[in-house]
């Protein structure tokens, strides 16, 4: 029996624009970003809409931009009858995934990211943490290169490991730069510097940890409706209790996205629906497995064309 998992993007992917479209032509998918405005207090919808681009790729913008923008997608194609046996998401694309199985109300998701972005912004002062990605190096010998500079006083980790070959690392500026230029020697045959405003998934994250969970702590969390294959572990999890605790590790923990996608196609999931703006993460699930069927939905275009594609494939 062929089984289904709707994953959600994280931060970069974000487009200026994104879910315009789809907003301006159906009134219930506006009004996901019109209560995304209401419960933050903030012209978040404009941002999104119009931009500029330099505020929507702040952290704490993009974060509820994204879920707001993959939450309204969803609804939308929700009305067409297909259904999920497995949610994921890479990183922030966890709390959207977590709206969609019921474990946190719309507004909470929104509100819980929005505050997840400002802990993760301030956490490490501006130029004193970084991320980069490796390509081409498997994990065990990028693992020895960051433990032996973490050794070393630079803290540097593993934080996003993506699909074979393109694994990102986090950590101290320093530890980053030191990290990347071992990798080159053990084989690596590129290093990347991203533009993100903090080590993500690093140890350096974990302030902004212990603030975080004061945020959900307060959030009525309830047992996912669909399972959750989490960040931390890549297992499926419906326990609130679990995930919220596995959500406050994922700040300072990699994201086992690989790992996510090989568990989900082990326990039968053969189609994988990415929704809200880009194709990043069916790109790297191609690159996991090739066999399996992705499908990206951003707009009614592409909702109306993977909802032709389903019915081929008689899902």
């Amino acid at each position: 029996m062929s089984k289904v998992a709707f994953v959600f993007p994280g931060q970069g992917s974000q487009t200026v624009g994104m879910g315009k479209e789809l907003a301006n032509q159906h009134s219930e998918v506006m009004a996901y970003f019109e209560k995304a405005d209401e419960t933050l207090n903030t012209n978040l919808s404009q941002l999104i809409f119009e931009g500029p681009k330099e505020d929507l790729t702040k952290t704490f913008n993009t974060q509820p931009a994204l879920l707001t923008t993959s939450i309204a997608i969803l609804d939308f194609f929700r009305k067409s009858g297909i259904k999920a046996d497995y949610v994921a998401g890479h990183s922030l694309g966890e709390y959207t995934a977590l709206v969609a199985a019921g474990v946190l109300s719309f507004e909470e998701g929104v509100y819980a990211v929005r505050k997840r972005g400002e802990f993760m912004e301030h956490a490490v002062p501006n130029g004193e943490g970084s991320m980069a990605a490796v390509l081409g190096l498997d994990r065990d010998p990028l693992s020895a290169v960051t433990t032996e500079v973490s050794n070393e006083g630079f803290p540097v980790s593993l934080a996003n490991l993506n699909c074979p070959g393109q694994i990102v690392i986090s950590g101290s500026r320093e530890g980053v730069e030191r990290a990347g230029v071992k990798a080159k020697e053990a084989g690596a045959k590129r290093v990347l510097p991203l533009e993100v405003s903090g080590p993500f998934h690093s140890s350096l994250m974990r302030p902004a940890a212990e603030q975080l969970r004061e945020v959900l702590d307060g959030m009525k969390m309830k047992d996912a409706e669909i399972p959750v294959v989490i960040n931390v572990s890549a297992e499926p999890v419906s326990d609130a209790l679990v995930i919220k605790d596995k959500l406050i590790e994922q700040l300072y923990s990699p994201v086992q996205w690989e790992d996510s996608v090989k568990k989900m196609i082990d326990l039968g999931v053969d189609t994988f629906i990415e929704i809200g703006p880009g194709k990043v993460l069916s790109g790297l699930i191609k690159k996991i497995d090739k066999t399996v069927k992705t499908y990206a939905i951003s707009d009614e275009e592409s909702v109306l064309a993977v909802l032709d594609a389903l019915k081929e494939d008689k899902l």
